[in-house]
């Protein structure tokens, strides 16, 4: 009995010991990079331990295969609870597997991606856009990301059907940032602050959804607030107010965390004025800012690159081979998001920001290492189906950031990889030409 109790404890002993949780924590984005110095090369698979269970870390087109493999791997109890519960919110899609998430997310496609959902975000976005270059050109100090949280923010919510004045609106979109600020630093005041946003908007989004039900407030057809009104679960009963509320969010959030793309965005542009030069001539000669070709490629190449979300955490089913590396049932399968998205063996020269590479790629969604937003088929898999509103909305900043009459500051462009999720530490500074150059404070 003796020996066993030994055992017990020097199993948990060397578990803690081994295990990679913290190092998340330290290295941030270059986690990743630290676990494939375990095995050769190119491999498509490593061995981990995460939260005391044998883990595979996956990426490239095989990693993705296996991760979306309903059958293989879950979501549903793999995302620890503090990130599920902040960023996603308790019962949301996310955790869903099988059945019951194919039909939670068919209304999600009904609600953001038909080609129709865009054509109506585009006049939002045009408008929302068109108002943050006119206040830097009026002397606004907002930064890129700032200026993208409003602007996508109030867009997104007008497009979703959500009453409220252009301020709240603001208000609520600066909520919705700061939980996606907040989540993924557990041991900070910013994750306390993404708790504490995360109640109110769930509070505010349910008493809207109540409010539909009730007759107090008309919700425009098609929109996302008419559409998780009436959202019926398998059984027939509607969703929960509170739950449908969170899917509201849900529907809404994913266009408002695109601002820290925007935060990318600004850096790269600073970096290449001869691309701020074609967009320009582009939005010219098409007299519209959101949509156009180039912005488009540029759009593309912050996301594939953009540092986000680093890796998706999954469960396995069955005991999994993968390369060299075993997981028995129960064990966690963790995709390398940005490993993927910067595969040598997927991507040219992956680690040069190359926007031409996005030339006439249309089908971008059939590009299995192409996985920002999540990867696998829309309505079947874990693809965020808000991608296209997401690219749309980030082409229009590009298209204001391109603008000659707006200087993209040098100071504050480095970036924190050790925090997750991260951004330029300023945001992006804007300000019209020629202004705030001798300034040291800006």
């Amino acid at each position: 009995m003796f020996q066993r109790l030994t055992s017990r404890v020097s199993h948990a002993v060397d578990a803690v010991v081994h295990d990679d949780s913290p190092t998340l924590l330290t290295r941030g984005y270059d986690f990743g990079e630290r676990i494939w110095r375990r095995v050769q090369p190119g491999a498509r698979s490593a061995p981990m331990r995460l939260l005391g269970d044998e883990t595979a870390f996956v990426r490239g087109a095989e990693g993705v295969d296996l991760f979306y493999d309903e059958s293989r791997i879950a979501r549903h109890g793999a995302m620890p609870g503090i990130v599920q519960e902040t960023l996603f919110g308790h019962g949301s899609v996310h955790s869903l597997d099988g059945d019951a998430h194919r039909h939670r997310k068919a209304t999600f496609v009904e609600v953001a991606y038909e080609d129709a959902q865009v054509e109506r975000l585009t006049p939002w976005l045009e408008r929302e856009w068109a108002i943050e270059r006119d206040d830097w050109l009026d002397g606004g100090t907002r930064s890129a990301y700032e200026a993208a949280v409003g602007a996508l923010g109030r867009a997104i919510m007008g497009w979703a059907g959500l009453p409220g004045t252009p301020a709240a609106k603001t208000r609520w979109s600066a909520r919705l940032a700061q939980i996606v600020d907040g989540f993924g630093v557990p041991y900070s005041p910013e994750y306390v602050a993404a708790a504490v946003n995360r109640l109110w908007s769930d509070r505010h989004a349910q008493r809207l959804i109540e409010a539909v039900r009730g007759g107090s407030l008309a919700a425009p057809e098609g929109t996302a607030l008419a559409l998780w009104a009436a959202h019926r679960a398998p059984d027939g009963e509607l969703l929960p107010s509170r739950l449908a509320g969170i899917e509201l969010q849900n529907s809404i959030r994913p266009m408002i965390a695109a601002a820290r793309f925007v935060a990318f965005a600004a850096k790269e542009l600073h970096d290449r004025p001869e691309w701020r030069a074609r967009i320009t001539a582009e939005t010219e000669e098409r007299g519209a800012l959101v949509g156009g070709t180039l912005a488009t490629m540029f759009a593309q190449e912050v996301r594939r690159t953009g540092l986000f979300v680093p890796m998706l955490p999954g469960r396995a089913l069955v005991d999994i081979e993968i390369g060299d590396v075993h997981v028995p049932a129960g064990g966690r399968v963790v995709l390398d998001i940005l490993g993927t998205n910067t595969d040598e063996q997927s991507w040219a020269h992956p680690h040069r920001f190359a926007p031409e590479r996005f030339t006439d790629v249309g089908d971008y969604e059939s590009v299995r290492t192409f996985i920002p937003q999540g990867g696998a088929e829309v309505a079947t898999g874990h693809r965020c189906p808000g991608e296209k509103l997401v690219i749309a909305g980030l082409s229009g900043a590009i298209a204001v950031l391109s603008d000659p009459r707006l200087d993209i500051l040098d100071k504050g462009l480095a970036v924190n990889r050790r925090r997750l999720p991260t951004k330029p530490a300023s945001g992006g500074r804007v300000r019209a030409s020629g202004s705030g150059r001798s300034c040291p404070f800006h």
